[in-house]
């Protein structure tokens, strides 16, 4: 009997605390990452952030809080606008937090987030504020199914302290799925207008990586029946995706294969190096004096 590649009926058991995947939408309060990059500055005072980097600081940031979700895009809240153009993100521009208090950003924030929870547009949403007035409306979708998780510092890995030094965001961020830990150093390089290092790689790491990507997925192309070769070569012809059961067991290769999770940007690689992997053409069976046999005398 043929594997269905597309069947979805075979669901692990989910334990607490385990990898997550799913798609994902973020909700970032300019202002509160603009804070949080100042203090892994170190006093520096710049007021705007390289939005360039930003889809490839928290796809890490969720990856090193296991979970491997499809960041398909991001929401910018800030008072002012910057000038740029990115794929994937879409600015809100509201009112100064000095000039209401933080009220046009509640509105603003707080009625996107509803929105997604209500028509289930992803599985989860990483927000990224420190105002303790978002407590009922993150509550509110995690209830209709939306996981939640809150950016923070490093701060957020002593909240016994936080509940000490800062209780209104320990209590906000206690109310979080998970606590979303991104790098002070590399949100400081996005306020000096750099992009991250840890986000990118040299082209030479690069290369290396698709080298090995290329060896897991032929070894694991090897490995199966012909005729599932078959059914996944069909199904990548009328798909764009890859089948989960297929990108389940190469994303576990390649974990073990790196000893730690890949990236977003990495993720796609490795689902562009299979498509390549399929699509090449089988090596002709050589036969009698070594001619293909549509050929032999």
């Amino acid at each position: 009997m043929k594997r269905d590649y597309f069947s979805h009926d075979a669901r692990p058991e989910r334990r607490f605390g385990e990898h997550r995947s799913g798609t994902c939408m973020a909700l970032i309060d300019g202002r509160f990452l603009i804070w949080m990059a100042q203090q892994g500055a170190m006093g520096a005072t710049g007021e705007t952030v390289n939005r360039q980097g930003l889809l490839g600081l928290l796809s890490q940031a969720l990856s090193q809080s296991a979970l491997d979700v499809d960041l398909k895009r991001i929401y910018w809240y800030s008072d002012r606008s910057d000038g740029l153009v990115i794929d994937d993100q879409i600015v809100r521009l509201v009112q100064a937090h000095d000039a209401d208090g933080g009220a046009s950003l509640l509105r603003s924030l707080g009625h996107d987030l509803k929105q997604l929870a209500e028509h289930h547009a992803c599985d989860h949403v990483l927000v990224a504020s420190d105002d303790e007035r978002f407590l009922a409306t993150i509550d509110e979708a995690q209830l209709s199914g939306v996981s939640v998780h809150l950016l923070a510092d490093e701060s957020a890995r002593n909240m016994p302290q936080m509940v000490r030094t800062d209780p209104g965001w320990a209590r906000l961020l206690a109310q979080a799925d998970r606590r979303v830990v991104v790098n002070s150093q590399a949100l400081a390089e996005m306020l000096q207008g750099k992009m991250p290092t840890g986000m990118g790689l040299a082209v030479e790491d690069v290369e290396e990586l698709r080298k090995s990507m290329h060896e897991v997925i032929t070894a694991w192309w090897a490995d199966e029946p012909e005729d599932l070769r078959e059914d996944l070569k069909e199904a990548l012809m009328i798909s764009r995706g890859i089948p989960q059961e297929v990108d389940r067991q190469l994303l576990l290769r390649m974990r073990h294969r790196l000893a730690r999770a890949l990236s977003l940007p990495e993720k796609k690689m490795l689902r562009e190096t299979l498509r390549a992997v399929v699509s090449e053409p089988a090596a002709p069976a050589l036969v009698g004096d070594g001619l293909p046999p549509d050929i032999e005398d």
